[in-house]
């Protein structure tokens, strides 16, 4: 018994049994009845007894059931403490499986005949010809209508299957300091090499900027990571962030994902892994302007003096790095209407970038003889052997700049979002390339035969997603692009390439259905391809109509129109 048990026990007896004698002795009743009374007093003592032991039971039991709660509770207290003090970072999940049906209609590549023209020996055909010899011989082919036609087929892959896995982290350090990252993987069911057989398109080379993008076998990939630390510049909220960038997926492409924004650069001319930096002051107090802001962003694409064949060569230690600068501001949002403007230049563009593919053939050029000129071989790969890819040389400057208009339709009549981007893209060539196969075409940025043009492309995108049944969402795309039409959206999740790439138009419906909100949804939608001009999305080579292509100009696969269609599972938390 607890000492408060038992002294409420004595408070409550003793004077209770002191009342009951005062009160026998006053009473002054005769001897027989005395004893009867004091006998009936003894059995209501022994009883109240026993119900004050049944009590003090009752109040030690309270006492033991509060100590217990109490200690539960301070248990409870310290392991919060504990996760709060150790569980930094927070996990965020998302998986999806999907499954597409592709069809390429009008598929063009290189006619037999021409190929074998490279194989074969000088004089008769290309190989251990110079490169005079080899222009001398194209030109002529050209003028005489002699360049054989493009081979034409249907591609069908009926049915494949891919896994996208993304594992967020993000982590507040306090008020001034947070983290934020990704890592990924994405592959195709029964593909694990993540080695691609290249077809001309910027898809075809796994390289820094699309690896999280696009199938890459089952490795798990540091798409970003990045800190961002806040401050204040007078009135002026300013951040500063510095690491991998949060670069790929950006708006409008939330509404096909059925996400929250993913990423800051535009995705109309940018959807691109980098390392980098940005700084961002938050306008909106001293200007008046809701939701404006604006941020410098700068980052790397390619690094020459590291790993590469001519890194620690003098010869060739003229390749220099890739560098971007860009702008990115919110002009307004209150919420409803939501205008962004973003600005981007890169210096030196180079022919290509680090990576890994399967080449169809390999190209070897010989040391330059007594007169400055130098022998070209060719060799199939039948092997299908995989090749470091890496860029030979800068080939220009490029700027992009991009309008994007969003607006939801609730006030005036119904949940209907609406967006429209207009933008616009800039190629100032400054050389050819030194590759051997683009040399010999006279490949450079967005030109060929070496005439080096600037050249100006435009592209729209345009979009409504409707309200639907059982909070279901349906959403409608449009968009184009001219002949000189390019941007850096190699990270776009397409199997058939960045459709935002297009030099042609694509028109794409899909339907959104919630199971459980946003952490489990299936989605059906399906895709039209229409190109009008080759090379959509790669920097090399002018662009020339898919009806006019030669067999020259379908050395590497040209598609003319594919659709497809598409079912996907996402379960994100």
């Amino acid at each position: 018994m607890s000492k408060s048990g038992k002294s409420m026990g004595r408070r409550v007896v003793g004077p209770l049994a002191a009342g009951l004698l005062v009160g026998v002795l006053a009473l002054g009743v005769p001897g027989i009845a005395l004893a009867d009374e004091v006998e009936t007093l003894r059995r209501q003592m022994g009883e109240l007894n026993g119900q004050m032991q049944q009590l003090q039971e009752k109040l030690e039991a309270l006492e033991q059931k509060e100590t217990e709660k109490t200690e539960e509770m301070e248990s409870r207290l310290s392991k919060a403490e504990f996760h709060a003090a150790v569980d930094r970072v927070n996990l965020g999940v998302e998986l999806r499986t999907r499954a597409e049906s592709i069809h390429y209609e009008s598929l063009l590549g290189p006619s037999p005949a021409l190929v074998n023209g490279f194989f074969a020996p000088a004089p008769a055909g290309f190989n251990g010809a110079t490169l005079a010899q080899i222009r001398g011989a194209m030109g002529q082919m050209t003028a005489n209508n002699m360049v054989p036609p493009p081979s034409e087929g249907d591609v069908d892959n009926d049915i494949i299957y891919t896994n996208r896995f993304r594992l967020d982290l993000s982590s507040k350090v306090n008020d001034k300091l947070s983290f934020g990252g990704r890592l990924a993987a994405y592959k195709v069911f029964g593909d694990s090499t993540g080695i691609r057989f290249y077809n001309g398109g910027m898809g075809d080379v796994t390289f820094d900027g699309n690896t999280a993008g696009l199938p890459h076998g089952d490795t798990i990939r540091l798409e970003r990571a990045f800190f961002n630390y806040k401050g204040d510049m007078g009135p002026v909220p300013v951040s500063f962030s510095l690491g991998r960038r949060p670069s790929t997926f950006g708006a409008p492409l939330e509404y096909r994902n059925y996400s929250n924004e993913d990423g800051s650069p535009l995705a109309h001319i940018i959807n691109w892994q980098f390392d980098g930096a940005s700084l961002n002051f938050g306008l909106e107090d001293v200007t008046g302007i809701p939701g404006a802001t604006f941020k410098l962003c700068y980052g790397v694409g390619f690094e020459s003096g590291w790993g590469n064949s001519y890194s620690l060569s003098a010869a060739q230690s003229d390749v220099d790095d890739v560098h971007m600068l860009g702008v990115i501001s919110h002009l307004f949002d209150n919420g409803l209407t939501n205008a962004v403007f973003s600005y981007a230049h890169a210096w030196d563009v180079t022919d290509g970038f680090t990576g890994m593919t399967v080449m169809p053939f390999t190209v070897t050029r010989a040391d330059k003889d007594a007169d400055g000129e130098s022998e070209y071989y060719f060799s199939p790969n039948s092997g299908g052997f995989v090749s470091r890819v890496e860029p030979t040389t800068n080939i220009g400057d490029w700027d992009a700049a991009s309008l994007l208009i969003r607006h939801n339709l609730s006030e005036m009549f119904a949940d209907i979002d609406v967006f429209l981007s207009a933008s616009w893209t800039h190629t100032n060539p400054s050389g050819v390339s030194e590759n051997p196969f683009y040399e010999i075409m006279g490949q450079g940025l967005l030109s060929s035969n070496g005439d080096l043009q600037s050249r100006d492309g435009y592209s729209i995108y345009a979009g409504a997603i409707f309200p639907m049944p059982l909070n279901g969402r349906l959403g409608l795309e449009y968009n184009w692009g001219s002949q000189y039409w390019f941007n850096f959206t190699g990270a776009e999740d397409s199997l058939v390439g960045s459709k935002l790439a297009v030099r042609g138009q694509v028109v794409e419906a899909y339907y959104h259905q919630p199971i459980i909100g946003k952490n489990f949804f299936l989605t059906l939608g399906g895709q039209y391809y229409d190109y009008e001009y080759t090379g959509s999305g790669n920097p090399l080579g002018k662009p020339v109509k898919i009806d006019d292509a030669t067999g020259l100009d379908a050395m590497n696969a040209l598609i003319d129109k594919v659709w497809l269609g598409y079912l996907s599972a996402t379960v994100r938390f």
